[in-house]
């Protein structure tokens, strides 16, 4: 029986905020936050600060949904 990894990303709405946690191919971890623009069998597309992030299923180590960015508050 072969075993398949559980691909919970799948099952998110797109367009919610997300954190996935990757492994990096020099070893270690890095998160990705933001907007989930796409999802499927091969990984998402997160849009973060920095750009659209695409992570692929097999370097996915972790991931949830999280709540919607606070309103920022301006200084007086």
């Amino acid at each position: 029986m072969t075993h398949v990894p559980s691909q919970p990303w799948r099952d998110w709405p797109l367009g919610v905020r997300v954190v996935v946690r990757r492994h990096l191919p020099e070893g270690g971890y890095s998160d990705v936050l933001g907007d989930l623009l796409a999802s499927g069998p091969d990984g998402v597309t997160v849009r973060s600060r920095h750009g659209d992030v695409e992570v692929r299923a097999e370097d996915i180590a972790i991931g949830k949904i999280i709540p919607p960015r606070a309103p920022r508050v301006p200084r007086t």
